[in-house]
């Protein structure tokens, strides 16, 4: 290898470096914010704006071929209702349709995402057109007949689902355990479970104890080490 030929690879080399430095120090004390990605709707889903309730879910009589992965199997009176993300289903032929399930069916869990209504001091919940109360003596809840209008009291709409980014490169593992140890020190602190039946709060207190739950939560996480929104 010539002299020149060494000369020049030395030479573009240094340029790389310099772009690569102008290019860091550029960068520096800029913020960089990592966009969510678009959430994708699916073909036929319809905005179920009832009770601020703002989710897209497949109307009545929309069938598919398959069910979805975590699905569960509900038994009611010799028929069987699959139930995920609070969309219910019932076999078609060789498919499935969305159906809304009879009254006095039960679950032991709500779907992830549901908004509280109130009649009187009784809680009611609700997702994609259906209402449920909470059954105590059986510890499950129920699906009901919807209440009359002009009984029912909106809580506030606040925000409830807190978007978290690893910014250390936590394992799904230790995202999961910090998640969960946030949550229970936010609800000692605070007193609001979104767990339990209407937070474990009066209706008075139910939009502003979620409120101070999601400000502790978020302030726990952002200590360990996550960029909260």
């Amino acid at each position: 290898m010539t002299i020149r030929r060494i000369f020049h690879i030395g030479l573009a080399l240094s340029l790389l470096l310099a772009l690569s430095a102008g290019t860091a120090f550029a960068d520096r004390g800029r913020t960089v914010i990592h966009k969510q990605p678009a959430k994708v709707v699916k073909k036929g889903y319809v905005l179920d704006k009832r009770h601020h309730h703002n989710r897209y879910y497949p109307p009545s009589g929309y069938v598919t071929r398959s069910l979805p992965r975590g699905h569960m199997v509900v038994p009611h009176y010799k028929k069987r209702y699959y139930f995920h993300d609070g969309i219910w289903y019932r076999p078609s032929g060789v498919s499935f349709s969305v159906v809304l399930p009879p009254i006095g069916l039960t679950v032991h869990a709500l779907p992830r995402y549901y908004s509280t209504i109130w009649v009187g001091s009784i809680p009611y919940y609700y997702a994609a057109g259906t209402y449920y109360n909470w059954w105590p003596e059986r510890r499950t809840y129920v699906v009901v007949e919807p209440p009359p209008e002009q009984s029912v009291v909106e809580e506030s709409e606040v925000p409830e689902q807190l978007f978290i980014y690893p910014k250390e490169g936590q394992s799904e593992e230790l995202q999961a355990t910090d998640r969960y140890e946030c949550h229970s020190w936010a609800v000692g602190q605070t007193g609001f479970d979104p767990t339990l039946p209407g937070g474990n709060v009066s209706a008075d207190e139910n939009a502003s104890k979620r409120a101070d739950y999601n400000r502790a939560t978020k302030a726990c996480l952002e200590a360990r080490g996550y960029s909260v929104r």
